[in-house]
C-alpha cells in the first residue's frame, strides 16, 4: 500500500481547466485528474502556509486556537501514526518555511526528509553585502532571493522542479517496497512569480514595465499591464511546476504505481491576485479565489475514475482518508472525516466547512452560501493564542512578552489570584497537556491587522459565485450565525471566540 500526498503551494481553483478555467496551460494536472476523482467541494480550513499544514498533519483546526506555528508536543500527527503502524514516511520539499523559527516539528516527524533550497527569503546564497532594490522595481524585493535566484539558469534548476525530479529519484530506488507515505510538499505556484522563459513566453505579450514578480499584500494599486503582467507570471511559475509534475506522473506510469497507490493534489490557500481589488493574501476576506481549493484524489487501480463529487471536504480531511486506507483508525481528537466512502459514495460529506485566519474573521460555507464574521469590537478583544511551543513566524515569544502579558491580563481586571492560570495550564479540551493562553493584541495580528476585514460580510455562492453583491437579509444572516455557533462548537472553539466575534451562545 503505497500514498503519494503532493501539495503545491497558492494553487489557485478557478484558474485549473478542470474548474472552468480558460487561460492557465497544465496538461499534466489535467492528466492526473482524468484517472482520479476530483472533488468540487473543498475548502480552506486554516490559514495561510503553516497553520494549513498543522491542520493536514493533525487533522483539527488550527486558527481558533494560535496563530503560524509548529508542531506542539501534544500533536498527534499523519507521519507520527504511520511510523508508529509500520508505514515508511518520507518529505520532500522546497518549503523553507519548514525551517525557520515557527516551522518546527513537521518534518522531524518523517523516517526520512529532503529538503530543496532557494525559494523565498530562504537564507541560503550568503554575502556579506547583499543587493539594493534597483530604482524602478515595482512591489516587494528582498536581497536574499535575489542572490537566491542567480543560481536558476534553467527550468530544471528551480527549486520546485528540483523538487520534483528528487520525487521522480525516490520512486524510482523505492517502487517495489510496500508501505509507504511520501509527502511532496512543492512551494510553487506561490510567490516570486518567477519562471523559465519559455513559460513566460506561454503567456506574456509584450510587456515592458519595470520588474513585477511578487505583489504587495493589499490593494492591488499597479496599472493595468502591470496587473497583467503579474498574472502571466504567476500563470508561467504554474507551467513550469505543471511540466514537472508530468515527470512524476510518467515515474508511476513506468511502474503502474497507480494499481496499488493513492495519490492526493491538493494546496493549502489561493492568492489573489487583483480579484475584489487586492493582491496577496491574509489582509482581505477569505473570498472563494482563496478559500474554495482544488482536491484531486487517485484511488487504487483508478477506481471511479472521472467522478465529481459535490459537497463539503477539507484538508482535516486527509489524516482520517489516509489512515483509512492504511486501515489504521484515526485518533479521537480529529475534525475531519475519510473522504474515501464519500468518493465511492457510501458515505455523505459534512455539511458545512469552518475556515479562517487566526484572530480574525470565522467564516463558514454551507456550499451555496458563504458567511464572513467580523470582530465584534475595533479592539479585537478578547483574543488569546493557546500554545506549548511559544514560536510564530520567525518569532520567539519570550519572557518579556508573557511578562508585558501578565500586565496586559491585569489591565483588564482579571483577579490576581486568577493570573498564574490566565497564563499557563490545561487550557485546551482535547489533551491534559499545559499550554500558554497569551493574549493576542490587535496590532499582534499580522498583516494589516483588521483593516479590511471590518464588515462582516454575506454572499450567495450559487447565484453570485464571484462575490460580487452581498446580501443584507437579517432572517439568512440568522441562520448562518447559528451554522457557525454550531461550527464552532463542533471544532472545539474556545469560548472567547464567540464573545470576540460578538455570537451568542446558546
Amino acid at each position: 500500500m503505497k500514498t503519494i500526498l503532493l501539495t503545491m503551494d497558492s494553487l489557485n481553483r478557478h484558474m485549473l481547466g478542470i474548474y472552468g478555467g480558460k487561460k492557465a496551460q497544465t496538461p499534466n494536472i489535467d492528466r492526473l485528474a482524468k484517472r482520479s476523482v476530483v472533488f468540487d467541494g473543498h475548502w480552506l480550513g486554516s490559514a495561510p502556509c503553516m497553520p494549513a499544514r498543522r491542520d493536514m498533519m493533525t487533522g483539527r483546526l488550527n486558527f481558533l486556537e494560535r496563530n503560524w506555528g509548529p508542531i506542539e508536543p501534544f500533536d498527534k500527527t499523519l507521519p507520527m501514526i504511520l511510523r508508529q503502524n509500520g508505514v515508511f514516511t518520507h518529505m520532500i520539499t522546497d518549503h523553507y518555511h519548514y525551517f525557520e523559527i515557527g516551522g518546527e516539528g513537521y518534518c522531524q516527524l518523517f523516517d526520512t526528509w529532503e529538503f530543496i533550497r532557494g525559494q523565498e527569503w530562504d537564507p541560503w546564497v550568503s554575502a556579506v553585502s547583499p543587493p539594493q532594490k534597483p530604482k524602478g522595481h515595482t512591489g516587494r524585493f528582498n536581497a536574499q532571493y535575489e542572490m537566491n535566484k542567480t543560481l536558476f539558469t534553467k527550468d530544471d534548476e528551480y527549486p520546485s522542479p528540483k523538487t520534483f525530479l528528487t520525487a521522480c529519484d525516490w520512486l524510482e530506488k523505492n517502487h517495489e517496497a510496500e508501505n509507504f507515505f511520501l509527502m511532496l510538499d512543492v512551494f510553487d505556484p506561490h510567490e516570486p512569480f518567477d519562471a523559465a522563459d519559455e513559460f513566460l513566453a506561454l503567456y506574456e505579450t509584450g510587456y515592458s514595465g519595470s520588474e513585477y514578480n511578487w505583489p504587495h499584500y493589499g490593494p492591488a494599486t499597479e496599472s493595468i499591464d502591470s496587473q497583467n503582467h503579474l498574472i502571466n507570471r504567476y500563470l508561467a511559475k504554474l507551467s513550469m511546476a505543471d511540466k514537472y509534475l508530468g515527470k512524476l506522473l510518467d515515474v508511476m506510469d513506468k511502474h503502474s504505481l497507480w494499481e496499488d497507490s493513492l495519490f492526493i493534489l491538493t494546496t493549502d490557500h489561493g492568492h489573489m491576485l487583483g480579484e475584489h481589488g487586492f493582491n496577496g493574501k491574509s489582509v482581505m476576506h477569505l473570498y472563494n479565489e482563496l478559500s474554495h481549493l482544488p482536491l484531486i484524489m487517485h484511488l487504487p487501480g483508478g477506481a471511479f475514475a472521472g467522478k465529481r463529487v459535490g459537497g463539503i471536504s477539507q484538508n482535516i480531511d486527509l489524516l482520517p482518508t489516509i489512515l483509512e486506507y492504511f486501515n489504521i483508525s484515526p485518533p479521537g481528537c480529529i475534525h475531519g472525516q475519510s473522504l474515501i466512502n464519500i468518493a465511492e459514495g457510501i458515505h455523505p460529506s459534512k455539511k458545512t466547512a469552518l475556515f479562517g485566519y487566526f484572530g480574525k474573521t470565522v467564516n463558514i460555507t454551507d456550499g451555496r452560501r458563504t458567511y464572513y464574521r467580523s470582530p465584534a469590537r475595533e479592539d479585537n478583544h478578547p483574543c488569546f493564542q493557546y500554545a506549548a511551543m511559544p514560536t510564530s513566524f520567525m518569532n520567539y515569544w519570550g519572557m518579556e512578552g508573557i511578562i508585558k502579558d501578565k500586565g496586559y491580563l491585569n489591565a483588564y481586571h482579571i483577579p490576581e489570584d486568577n493570573m498564574v492560570k490566565s497564563v499557563s495550564g490545561q487550557f485546551l479540551p482535547y489533551t491534559p497537556f499545559p499550554v500558554y493562553k497569551i493574549p493576542c493584541s490587535k496590532e499582534e495580528v499580522k498583516d494589516e491587522g483588521l483593516k479590511y476585514i471590518s464588515e462582516s460580510l454575506l454572499f450567495d455562492i450559487e447565484s453570485d459565485y464571484g462575490q460580487q453583491k452581498p446580501i443584507r437579509d437579517a432572517q439568512i444572516e440568522s441562520e448562518m450565525k447559528e451554522m457557525l455557533v454550531a461550527a464552532m462548537k463542533e471544532a472545539d472553539a474556545p469560548k472567547e471566540q464567540y464573545e470576540r466575534l460578538g455570537l451568542v451562545v446558546s
